[in-house]
C-alpha cells in the first residue's frame, strides 16, 4: 500500500459568529470554489476588504496580486482546505456560482452580518439632491448580482426581517440591482450597522455616516 498524504487540518472555525457570516457574504459576491484542491478565492481591489476577510477567518494567507484576462490587475487570498469548502458548500455556495447562487443558509441571528459582507462585495450607496424638489436629498442603496435567485431571495428575506419592499431592475448586460430608496434606504442600512465597532469597510461607512447626516440620521 502507497503511503497516505497527511490528514487535512481544520483550519477555520465553522461556528457561526458575526465575523464568520461577514466572510461568508464577501464569499457569496467576490468569491469562489474551485473543486480541484478544495480552493477557495477572495479576489478584490481593495487591500482592507482582504484584510478583514482574514481577520474574520483568522488565517494569515498571504494576499498576492493577480490579472485578469484582460490584464488588469487586481488582489487575492486563496487556500485549500476540505473542511472549510464542504461547509460552504453546505451553506449554498458553489463552484461557478455567479449566474446559479440562490438561497443560503445562514442563521437568521448573523442575516445582517452577512448582508454586510454582500454589501461591501458588490453593494453600493448614492445620494443627490433632486432639483425637483426643494431641499430634497435622495438616497439609494442597491446589491447587484448576475443570479436572479439570490437578489430574489434577499429581497424577499428583508421584506419578512424589516418590512421593505425594494425593486430589481435588470441591465443590459443581465446583471440584477436590488435597490431600496431613501426611507428603506436608511432603515436597512441603520440595521447592518447597528452593532458598534462591526467589521466592515470603512470608506463605504464613512460615505453613508456622511449621507445620513445631511437628513438628521446616523448609524
Amino acid at each position: 500500500m502507497g503511503k497516505r498524504g497527511p490528514k487535512p487540518k481544520k483550519i477555520v472555525s465553522e461556528v457561526w459568529t458575526p465575523e464568520l457570516a461577514y466572510a461568508v457574504g464577501l464569499l457569496a459576491t467576490d468569491g469562489g470554489l474551485s473543486p480541484p484542491g478544495h480552493l477557495i478565492d477572495l479576489t478584490s481591489k481593495d487591500v482592507q476588504q482582504l484584510e478583514n476577510y482574514r481577520n474574520c477567518l483568522n488565517i494569515s494567507t498571504p494576499i498576492t496580486k493577480k490579472l485578469s484576462g484582460i490584464g488588469k490587475e487586481f488582489l487575492r487570498v486563496q487556500f485549500k482546505n476540505v473542511y472549510f469548502y464542504n461547509f460552504l458548500l453546505s451553506v449554498g455556495l458553489t463552484p461557478a456560482k455567479s449566474k446559479t447562487l440562490g438561497p443560503l443558509k445562514i442563521p437568521n441571528k448573523f442575516f445582517f452580518d452577512f448582508l454586510r459582507g454582500v454589501f461591501d462585495g458588490d453593494g453600493c450607496t448614492y445620494s443627490y439632491f433632486d432639483p425637483r424638489w426643494h431641499s430634497s436629498f435622495m438616497i439609494y442603496s442597491c446589491v447587484a448580482s448576475s443570479s436572479s435567485a439570490f437578489v430574489a431571495w434577499l429581497q424577499e428575506t428583508l421584506a419578512k426581517k424589516l418590512a421593505i419592499k425594494g425593486h430589481i431592475t435588470v441591465t443590459q448586460k443581465k446583471h440584477y440591482q436590488l435597490r431600496y430608496a431613501k426611507t428603506e434606504s436608511i432603515k436597512l442600512l441603520k440595521k447592518m450597522y447597528s452593532q458598534p465597532g462591526c467589521i466592515c469597510l470603512r470608506r463605504k461607512r464613512l460615505k453613508i455616516e456622511k449621507m445620513l447626516s445631511i437628513v438628521g440620521e446616523h448609524l
